[in-house]
């Protein structure tokens, strides 16, 4: 049969099966699954039918427990069901993965394989979330290319309905679910012609129904359980066949050959490979390659595509009795296990069979998405050639058990005629999204084949992405990155400095270079080494100004289109004018949620860019130029961080990452890095940054209070400090401090250009203080910021102004700095504040997200420490259990100073008060037991009680006893000896959500604990889909059409237990009142909520993240956030502890819901809708502020 073509990536395939077979779907986001949910969410609100000719019923649950627990009732109530998750995700479902085995229910999970976390998290892929499950009697599928995800999703889901059985269906992550490719696509009529009818309407009658009404899940007694668990065994023996037949009709109807097993290679092969997964597009183009050019290798691979049930007579059947040598590699790591799961299974498959004796070796391979290569699957044959290694890895290099395998003889079978590209982009910079749509426009518009795969770091924005475009006239199976490309665009002129990109083009290739630089300066801006290797292998260079360009354009830094537009300029693939034709098509339906000014915005970019391409030409001297060492920036200044820069910090900034050895790991084998490793990046990221004119300044120091990368900070100088000050540092004599002087200083290699400082700063004389101005004009002044951030903290200045102000707060060191957020970014100035207050005492238990990302994605390390090395203990457990990690944290600290207060209060008596050190050692003692409980006071005692302990054993006199030996013990124990201030970071998708049980508990138990909730109102770190914190009437992912009912008041809930402080605070909105709720939240003792309010790029916000501010204090204003603080405290002193911090609303609600896109969107597509649900929204929050008001008489009432 004939099918249409499209061009989409692993995802999109399995959703479009997906939602052909299903009644209902429960969801939950988790990268790299989510855009599966989101698919099929959009589809329904548009109104799509499914086979049985109605949309799917879909349901965001609050977690991936509760949607495995939806799917479960789903099924038992008579419905198709299915889900989407991948990793720790699927890790939550397992429980109802055996019961929906167990209950023989045909439910289908979709999975994209991600590595589970274990001594660090990683959003990429392998197989170790799928080989957790292979013990709960799902059945597993395997896919190993999108077309794949395409041709087999139809079999999981008819096996599951007539089998009896639910299937995990799974492809790997990222490199499946992401990469792009032409496909040949199901129509859902020839979805519906597979579908057993009558197998359908027999789960639909057997389900769970009052009409003939029956119990399932019973408890067993040990007298019948074990045979009723065999009862199932013939559905699991009949399965592999059921699976083969289907198989079957779908090769009848598209001529293809699946099968349980596939074998691909020599008939008469001696070495086969086993593996499941994309690995086996790379093993095929491998075999083509030896076939062709090795004659010393018989090379074959048997691919795995039914792995549970495992049908040892259908792997049999397909082995070549020419085999002599067979190696298994498995895509994961099971630690203290004799082997892989799919070794294992091999092996015991082929015991006592006419392969018995055939030696099996086994490898480790792409684990966390680590490229595997042609090069590595030659290496793997050349081993079972030679029999070196028995058990292996390949694509790392080990230098401590030696396993790897010696992948240095390279081979590139790709055809010849597969035009490759890459693309070097900034995150956020739009260059992988821009690439999406140029694959899509060459796949869907010629007859070419295509493949599209974007490479990226867990960075939230501004990290390095790199995109791989194929294209050809065959189809490609490489799934591996490009190394050398016909095509190489530069989209960040600082990246030619940092990395060796130019000598990654092809002899005679193309490089684009965005750039700012005129043809005449090119000569002074390009290194040495990139002009040598232009000019000696005859590279043809052009550059673009598409920074000016956007700029005069109005997308500023959005300048993906123009750059897309330059490469079909100089790829020649399709005619110039029907480019931009397609290319304004494209543009049209991408940018349409955002309104028609931003599409003809584009429209001018694509007509600009395609104009704006200048050829440099080559001059002969290039090929003599002197190379130049590339530029890292990386300068360490603290001796505990110097190895951990120079081991790992400075190759993985090269992109040497993958060249690291076993052996560079192992003083940090727990996944504990340093902390502060960001002031060693300087990533100059920015095209703008602020420019201070102290003529106009305040010294106000707003400007540093809500900096989101903690880049602009205050320097105070004593006279001498100023006098050795850098030559050209302004300043201004500093306001109510005779004898010092004041400056701003900016770290231009660190700042985002966001523009939030200029934003908030109230100038003077008719002018701002801060001004954003072009890079270039900011050199030399890097070092104003660096000679101020040396400079040690002044006791004196931080007396005159409290550490508790918003001016006072910024002389105290942010020990959070230059992280991954977005620019703008709404939740990192609360966090860098808060360090600022208690950094040096803080424990932080960090609930995946977000938060977790920007401040620690591997070598980033954002909290960092002072002089002394104390800074905030941060580590991250899971998304579901921060409340409970950061309790246990708790518990350990009163477990452990308890003890030390035990020995303490032991100690006093048996002082002698006759000794000289006596008597200086119990004042310490007794002040540091008064305040134990104390966060503020206790850690100076602290210093004081060590000192003192120290002293009185120094004494010469002294003799070991009782006494000394408790002093040994109190100093032993010398690091928990201070009060911590325990916090717990998460974002509303936690707090709301999937952590909210956890959160509820620890709050509960009357714990000295502080939480702090970044409250964004969607899953931002996924991608924007909406929580319990969405508002009503906010499009969102997973609420496209609008979200329908009201946000859940977290903070209520957590007032009506009377003992936890509460507040709900918005920086930009009141600056005071969020530093007063920080301050007091951590000084009460006990619980402590804080929610603050954080705008985010999913928003949509109009003017621009840099606005965030403004954007909180417009919330505020218009009565769409409130301010408040409940304060137990103050009801103990006779106060109402209620404080309403909001005034009444000055601003029409609407104007703040038209400034953002979330809210617009929806007015745009559904305006009579929007009318509705906006009217609601104002409601609320009119009853919400009313309600507030009434808790202000409800307490002012209970005190009389």
């Amino acid at each position: 049969m004939k099918r249409m073509q499209k061009t989409m990536d692993g995802n999109q395939a399995a959703a479009h099966v997906a939602y052909a077979y299903s009644d209902t779907a429960a969801i939950y986001p988790i990268t790299p699954s989510s855009t599966m949910a989101e698919y099929t969410d959009e589809w329904a609100t548009e109104g799509r039918e499914n086979i049985f000719g109605q949309a799917v019923k879909v349901a965001a649950m609050q977690s991936e427990a509760g949607a495995a627990g939806a799917v479960h009732g789903s099924l038992a109530a008579g419905a198709l069901t299915t889900t989407f998750t991948a990793s720790q995700g699927l890790l939550l479902m397992i429980p109802n993965l055996y019961k929906i085995a167990g209950e023989l229910l045909p439910g289908v999970f979709h999975v994209a394989a991600r590595t589970i976390a274990s001594h660090a998290l990683s959003i990429f892929g392998d197989h170790s979330d799928i080989y957790a499950c292979r013990q709960t009697g799902v059945a597993i599928l395997a896919s190993s290319s999108v077309q794949e995800v395409m041709d087999l999703s139809p079999v999981a889901h008819l096996s599951a309905i007539k089998g009896r059985l639910p299937f995990l269906n799974f492809f790997d992550g990222f490199r499946t679910s992401h990469e792009m490719q032409k496909i040949h696509v199901w129509s859902y009529d020839a979805l519906k012609e597979m579908a057993d009818m009558d197998a359908i309407r027999h789960f639909r009658h057997n389900a769970l129904n009052p009409n003939h009404a029956r119990l399932m899940g019973s408890a067993q007694n040990p007298d019948i359980f074990f045979q009723a668990r065999e009862a199932s065994n013939g559905y699991y023996n009949a399965l592999p066949s059921l699976v083969e037949s289907y198989m079957g009709q779908i090769n009848e109807k598209i001529g293809t050959n699946y099968g349980l097993f596939n074998y691909y290679g020599a008939q008469d092969a001696q070495h086969i490979i086993i593996a499941m997964g994309s690995v086996c597009e790379t093993i095929k183009e491998t075999i083509d390659y030896l076939l062709q050019n090795e004659n010393g290798i018989k090379a074959g691979l048997i691919e795995v595509h039914l792995y549970r049930p495992f049908s040892p007579s259908h792997l049999l059947s397909l082995i070549p009795d020419s085999v002599s040598r067979i190696t298994v590699l498995d895509r994961t790591k099971e630690p203290g296990a004799i082997g892989e799961p799919l070794y294992l299974d091999v092996i015991a498959a082929l015991k006592d069979t006419r392969f018995g004796q055939v030696p099996v070796f086994s490898g480790r391979y792409g684990i966390s998405s680590k490229d595997t290569d042609p090069s590595q699957i030659y290496a793997v044959y050349k081993n079972s050639l030679s029999m070196s290694k028995r058990f292996f890895t390949i694509g790392i290099t080990d230098d401590v058990t030696h396993l790897s395998l010696d992948t240095s003889d390279s081979i590139y079978p790709a055809p010849s005629t597969t035009i490759c590209c890459k693309f070097w982009g900034l995150g956020g910079d739009g260059t992988v999204s821009a690439n999406k749509s140029s694959i899509k426009i060459i796949g869907n518009h010629t007859n070419k084949y295509v493949q599209a795969y974007f490479d990226y770091d867990s960075k939230k924005s501004r990290g390095l992405t790199v995109s791989h475009l194929r294209f050809g006239d065959t189809p490609i199976r490489s799934a591996y990155l490009i190394s050398k490309a016909d095509f190489v665009a530069c989209h960040n002129p600082a990246y030619l400095h940092k990395y060796n990109m130019v000598q990654e083009v092809k002899d005679g290739g193309t490089f684009l270079l965005n750039c700012y630089y005129k043809e005449e300066e090119l000569e002074n801006y390009l290194p040495g080494q990139v002009k040598q290797y232009i000019a000696k292998h005859h590279i043809k260079l052009y550059v673009i100004d598409a920074l000016r360009i956007g700029k005069e354009i109005g997308l500023n830094n959005k300048i993906s289109t123009i750059l897309q537009a330059a490469f079909f300029r100089l790829a020649n693939i399709i005619p110039m004018e029907e480019a931009r034709k397609l290319m304004k098509e494209a543009a049209a339906v991408s940018y349409r949620k955002k309104g028609e000014k931003i599409i003809q915005m584009n429209y001018e970019a694509i007509d600009r860019g395609l104009e704006g391409v200048l050829e440099i030409p080559i001059r002969a001297q290039w090929e003599h130029a002197a190379s130049q060492p590339l530029d890292t920036k990386l300068l360490p200044d603290r001796p505990e961080v110097l190895a951990y820069v120079e081991n790992l910090q400075k190759p993985i900034a090269l992109q040497q990452g993958n060249s690291l050895p076993v052996s560079a790991f192992l003083p940090y084998a727990d996944g504990s890095f340093p902390s502060g490793s960001t002031a060693h990046e300087r990533r100059n990221a920015a095209t703008e940054i602020p420019l201070w004119k102290p003529e106009n300044c305040i010294q106000c120091c707003r400007c540093s209070f809500v900096c989101p990368h903690a880049v602009i900070r205050p320097v105070a100088m004593d006279e001498e400090e100023r006098a050795n000050a850098p030559e050209g540092m302004k300043t201004l004599p500093m306001a109510g401090m005779p004898g010092y002087t004041f400056s701003i200083a900016v770290s231009e290699v660190d700042c985002t250009g966001c523009g939030s400082c200029a934003g908030v700063c109230p100038g003077k004389n008719g002018g701002k203080a801060l001004s954003m101005c072009p890079v270039k004009e900011h050199e030399e002044r890097q070092q104003y910021f660096d000679y101020g951030k040396s400079l040690p903290a002044k006791a004196e200045v931080m007396e005159k102004f409290s550490k508790t102000t918003v001016k006072g707060s910024q002389f105290s060191q942010p020990m959070l700095e230059f992280h991954g957020a977005c620019a703008g970014c709404g939740e990192t100035p609360y966090a860098i504040l808060i360090t600022r207050l208690f950094g040096e005492r803080m424990y932080i238990a960090n609930a995946t997200g977000c938060s977790s990302i920007w401040a620690n994605s591997s070598p980033s390390t954002a909290y960092t420490a002072n002089a002394l090395g104390q800074g905030p203990a941060w580590a991250n457990s899971l998304f579901e259990d921060a409340a409970e990690f950061g309790y246990g944290m708790a518990l350990a600290q009163n477990a452990l100073r308890s003890r030390l207060r035990g020995r303490a209060q032991s100690l006093l008596p048996l002082l002698d008060a006759t000794h000289h050190d006596s008597g200086h050692l119990c004042q310490a003692l007794s002040q540091w037991l008064l305040t134990f409980s104390d966060g503020s006071q206790n850690t100076a005692d602290t210093n004081a009680l060590i000192s003192a302990l120290e002293i009185y054993l120094s004494a010469t006199d002294i003799q070991p006893s009782p006494a000394t030996q408790l002093c040994h013990e109190l100093l032993d124990g010398k690091d928990f000896l201070s009060k911590k201030s325990q916090w717990i970071f998460g974002g509303d998708g936690w707090a709301y959500d999937i952590g909210f049980g956890g959160l509820d508990h620890v709050l509960a138990s009357g714990e000295d604990i502080n939480v702090l909730v970044f409250d964004t109102e969607v899953y931002s770190n996924t991608g924007g889909q909406a929580s319990k914190a969405t508002p009503t009437g906010s499009t969102a992912k997973f609420a496209s059409g609008g979200k329908i009912r009201k946000k859940k008041e977290l903070a209520a809930m957590a007032i009506t237990y009377g003992y936890i402080y509460v507040a709900q605070i918005a920086m930009g909105a009141d600056y005071n009142q969020a530093i007063k709720a920080i301050a007091e939240a951590e000084a009460y003792p006990g619980p402590s909520l804080i929610i603050a309010y954080a705008p985010c790029i999913s928003h949509g916000i109009r003017s621009g993240m840099g606005s965030s501010q403004h954007e909180e204090a417009k919330a505020v204003e218009t009565g769409y956030w409130h301010l408040f603080r409940f304060h137990p405290s103050l009801k103990e002193q006779g106060k109402n502890p209620f404080i309403l911090d909001s005034k009444q609303p000055t601003m029409d609600y609407e104007e703040f819901l038209s400034g953002e896109n979330r809210y617009q969107l929806l007015k745009r597509m559904h305006p009579d809708m929007a009318e509705k649900l906006f009217a609601e929204s104002a409601s609320h929050a009119k009853e919400r502020y009313q309600y507030l008001k009434k808790l202000i008489d409800l307490y002012d009432a209970s005190l009389l």
